[in-house]
Protein backbone atom coordinates (compact mmCIF):
# COMPACT_ATOMS: atom_id res chain seq x y z
CA UNK A 1 0.00 0.00 0.00
CA UNK A 2 1.13 3.46 -1.01
CA UNK A 3 1.05 6.23 1.49
CA UNK A 4 2.97 9.11 2.64
CA UNK A 5 3.98 10.06 5.95
CA UNK A 6 6.24 13.63 6.83
CA UNK A 7 5.70 14.25 2.79
CA UNK A 8 7.58 11.03 2.12
CA UNK A 9 6.13 8.56 0.16
CA UNK A 10 6.24 5.04 1.25
CA UNK A 11 5.33 1.93 -0.32
CA UNK A 12 3.96 -0.51 3.06
CA UNK A 13 2.89 -3.85 3.89
CA UNK A 14 1.47 -5.34 7.32
CA UNK A 15 4.50 -8.39 6.20
CA UNK A 16 6.67 -5.21 5.78
CA UNK A 17 5.72 -3.87 9.48
CA UNK A 18 5.66 -6.74 11.05
CA UNK A 19 8.93 -7.65 10.09
CA UNK A 20 10.61 -4.45 10.87
CA UNK A 21 8.57 -4.40 14.34
CA UNK A 22 9.91 -7.98 15.06
CA UNK A 23 12.58 -7.95 17.81
CA UNK A 24 11.43 -4.35 18.84
CA UNK A 25 10.77 -3.67 22.49
CA UNK A 26 7.84 -1.50 23.32
CA UNK A 27 8.13 1.51 24.92
CA UNK A 28 5.90 3.16 27.67
CA UNK A 29 2.69 4.02 26.10
CA UNK A 30 1.49 7.69 26.97
CA UNK A 31 -0.77 8.19 23.98
CA UNK A 32 -2.22 6.24 20.78
CA UNK A 33 -0.35 2.59 20.62
CA UNK A 34 -1.21 0.38 17.70
CA UNK A 35 -1.36 -4.06 18.15
CA UNK A 36 1.41 -5.53 16.03
CA UNK A 37 1.75 -9.47 16.83
CA UNK A 38 0.69 -9.70 20.34
CA UNK A 39 2.55 -6.47 21.85
CA UNK A 40 1.12 -3.15 21.94
CA UNK A 41 3.38 -0.27 20.62
CA UNK A 42 3.35 3.30 20.96
CA UNK A 43 2.28 5.22 17.36
CA UNK A 44 5.15 7.37 16.99
CA UNK A 45 7.38 4.51 17.65
CA UNK A 46 5.97 2.73 14.96
CA UNK A 47 6.38 5.68 12.81
CA UNK A 48 10.02 5.63 13.74
CA UNK A 49 10.44 2.06 12.99
CA UNK A 50 8.86 1.54 9.78
CA UNK A 51 9.88 5.44 8.10
CA UNK A 52 13.50 5.60 9.46
CA UNK A 53 12.69 9.10 10.12
CA UNK A 54 13.11 11.26 13.51
CA UNK A 55 9.82 11.10 15.38
CA UNK A 56 9.40 14.79 14.90
CA UNK A 57 9.32 14.76 10.93
CA UNK A 58 5.40 13.22 11.70
CA UNK A 59 2.38 13.03 13.26
CA UNK A 60 1.20 9.96 15.11
CA UNK A 61 -2.36 10.78 12.66
CA UNK A 62 -0.04 10.05 9.89
CA UNK A 63 1.09 6.69 11.13
CA UNK A 64 -2.30 6.18 12.42
CA UNK A 65 -4.06 6.17 9.04
CA UNK A 66 -1.39 4.04 7.60
CA UNK A 67 -1.17 1.35 9.92
CA UNK A 68 -5.28 1.75 9.98
CA UNK A 69 -5.31 0.90 6.55
CA UNK A 70 -2.68 -2.03 6.90
CA UNK A 71 -5.28 -3.98 8.86
CA UNK A 72 -3.89 -3.24 12.64
CA UNK A 73 -5.81 -2.04 15.48
CA UNK A 74 -5.22 1.11 16.83
CA UNK A 75 -5.94 2.10 20.21
CA UNK A 76 -6.26 5.51 22.28
CA UNK A 77 -5.76 6.14 25.89
CA UNK A 78 -9.13 7.28 27.61
CA UNK A 79 -9.45 10.95 28.89
CA UNK A 80 -9.95 11.43 32.00
CA UNK A 81 -13.01 12.76 32.90
CA UNK A 82 -12.28 16.13 35.35
CA UNK A 83 -13.91 15.43 39.06
CA UNK A 84 -16.97 17.68 40.13
CA UNK A 85 -15.92 20.71 42.36
CA UNK A 86 -16.78 21.11 45.48
CA UNK A 87 -19.29 23.60 46.98
CA UNK A 88 -17.90 25.82 49.39
CA UNK A 89 -19.94 24.01 52.09
CA UNK A 90 -19.02 20.46 50.91
CA UNK A 91 -15.25 21.64 50.66
CA UNK A 92 -15.87 23.01 54.37
CA UNK A 93 -17.38 20.07 55.52
CA UNK A 94 -14.37 17.77 54.58
CA UNK A 95 -12.02 20.01 55.88
CA UNK A 96 -13.97 19.17 59.04
CA UNK A 97 -13.95 15.69 58.59
CA UNK A 98 -17.65 15.26 58.43
CA UNK A 99 -20.18 14.67 55.66
CA UNK A 100 -22.50 17.78 54.78
CA UNK A 101 -26.35 17.20 55.72
CA UNK A 102 -28.95 15.75 52.89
Amino acid sequence: MRCVIARFPFDLSKSGVLASMKGVRPEPITGDSVIIGRRHYPMMQVGEVITRQDRRDFTAGEVLRAVTRLGFTCRSLPVATPARALTPFEEASALLGTSPAV
